[in-house]
Formats: structure tokens, C-alpha cells, sequence
């Protein structure tokens, strides 16, 4: 692995090529975790019964299957059609109807709806990851009504999220040459880190009353091989880094990990990591 070269900007249809392709392993390993702290994302809003709200990107339904429990009246819409499938099944399975929430394909920096028809839009590493980080905000604060409240989530740094940053480490020590992220700029899953350019972002998109807040979630891995498949399922720059592994070096770098993994638990198999969030929030003029 050798230095990263600066390529074109992808395309639509590339981008959403890499998370049809992600999609099972996202529901699989990402869902299921990101549903444990919805609650805590969710609590910056009011989400009730009758709250009209849209979830921009949503993968598999992390926001938009607990506001709809809430009862909210849920639009939920994903570039990727695999992930909009796989959060029907999961509202199907829940028992929750198509009145109480909806999932639809559709681009989120151009979306197919009303000006102020929402009360409340979300996102969840959603928005965030757009190439057009400034149309995806601005077309969520389109179609939330005067007055109402958009809410996104995002990763803290690297360090700060001990699943990704492990295994940079392990990668490090096992992969010569290996160079991790840049920092400038930074990769989209990062680029609001910095809770000063997250609010910058969020009022330059046209709303006031900003607020960006962290949070810290844990997440309980049993073994280094699930952790990498997390990895493996969150995102396309995980999934290229260890894609490109040798059976050697794949098999360094889970032994690492697992030891790394007891060295956390006292030496137990697994443990639990943690997660930094910041949650911005902003209102609609």
C-alpha cells in the first residue's frame, strides 16, 4: 500500500455501485449498532406522535425505525437500492406499515420533494459522506418547514472512534507502507470532526441556532474477526483497505487486534470499544 494518489471525484453511479456492494454487510453489522444509540442522537429533537420527519441516506433504517416507533411519520431515502429494501424488511419485520414510514431510492444532494414538508431531518454518517457535503445540508433545510429542527450525526476523529483507529494501528504494524488517512483534507467520513467546522458548515447551509454536541457510544466486539467485519461494512475505505490485505497480512492484523481486544477486557476474547459522535443541530429561518 503506497501513498494515496488524488483521483477524480466519483460518480453518482459509482457511489452508488460501492454501497449497493456494502449493503448486506452495513445491515448485517452497522444497523444492529447504530439502532443502540439512536436514542441518544435522537434526544437533540422532538420526535413524537404526528412529527412529520425525512432521514437523509439512511442505509438501513438506524433513525428512521426508532422515530417511526415514536410514532413520526418517516420518509427514509438512500441512494442505494439494496439498503432502502433491507429497510423495508426491517420496518415489515417490526410491524410497522408504509403510513408509518416510507423508504424510498432517491439522490439526497437533489431530493424529489416539497419545499417545508418536514419537521424534522435527520441524518446519520449520511449526509456527511456526500461528495456535495453543502447540497445535501442545504436541501435538507429545503424541505424542513420554517422552524424546524435538521440533525446531523457524524464521526469524531479517527482516534476518537477505537474501531477505525485500532485497526489504522494494527494496519500500520502489519502492512509496510501502509499510510492511513490524510488530514487535509481530511476523507469524508471525517470531514466534520472538528465540531468548529461542523457548525461553520451548518450555518453556511442557512440555519441558525446552531449547536454541535459529542457523544461517546460504546460498541461490544467479541472478536477481532468481527470488528474487521464491521469495518469490512462501513464504509468503501474500509472495506478497500482490507480488500487489499494478503492472507499474511490479514491474519497479522487480526492478531493484533485480538490482542489489543484482551488487553481491554482484562483478557478476555472480546470488549467493549468506543465511538465519538457529533451531533449538529440547526433550525430552519
Amino acid at each position: 500500500m503506497t501513498a494515496p494518489t488524488r483521483h477524480p471525484a466519483p460518480t453518482q453511479a459509482q457511489i452508488r455501485a460501492a454501497w449497493e456492494a456494502l449493503a448486506p454487510a452495513f445491515d448485517r453489522r452497522i444497523t444492529p449498532r447504530s439502532l443502540l444509540f439512536a436514542d441518544e442522537i435522537l434526544s437533540g429533537v422532538r420526535v413524537g406522535p404526528g412529527t412529520r420527519l425525512l432521514d437523509v441516506a439512511a442505509g438501513s433504517g438506524a433513525l428512521a425505525l426508532p422515530a417511526a416507533r415514536r410514532g413520526a411519520q418517516v420518509v427514509a431515502v438512500d441512494l442505494a437500492p439494496t439498503m432502502v429494501d433491507r429497510l423495508v424488511q426491517r420496518a415489515h419485520d417490526g410491524g410497522l406499515t408504509e403510513t408509518e414510514i416510507r423508504a424510498l431510492v432517491m439522490d439526497g444532494e437533489r431530493l424529489e420533494l416539497d419545499d417545508d414538508t418536514f419537521d424534522v431531518c435527520v441524518s446519520l454518517n449520511g449526509v456527511s459522506l456526500f461528495p456535495g457535503l453543502h447540497s445535501g445540508l442545504t436541501e435538507m433545510a429545503r424541505v424542513t418547514r420554517s422552524g424546524g429542527t435538521v440533525l446531523v450525526a457524524a464521526f469524531g476523529l479517527p482516534q476518537h472512534v477505537e474501531f477505525i483507529g485500532w485497526t489504522i494501528g494494527a494496519l500500520k504494524a502489519a502492512v509496510p507502507g501502509f499510510v492511513p488517512l490524510p488530514a487535509d483534507p481530511p476523507p469524508l467520513p471525517f470531514r466534520l470532526a472538528d465540531p468548529d467546522r461542523f457548525a461553520a458548515e451548518l450555518r453556511d447551509a442557512g440555519l441558525r441556532a446552531v449547536a454541535v454536541r459529542k457523544a461517546t457510544v460504546d460498541m461490544s466486539f467479541a472478536s477481532a474477526a468481527e470488528l474487521l467485519d464491521t469495518l469490512r461494512g462501513s464504509n468503501p475505505i474500509g472495506a478497500a483497505w482490507l480488500a487489499d490485505l494478503t492472507e499474511s497480512q490479514a491474519a497479522e492484523v487480526r492478531q493484533i487486534l485480538d490482542g489489543m481486544l484482551r488487553e481491554r477486557s482484562g483478557g478476555g476474547p472480546g470488549a467493549v470499544l468506543h465511538a465519538r459522535l457529533n451531533i449538529g443541530t440547526g433550525v430552519v429561518p
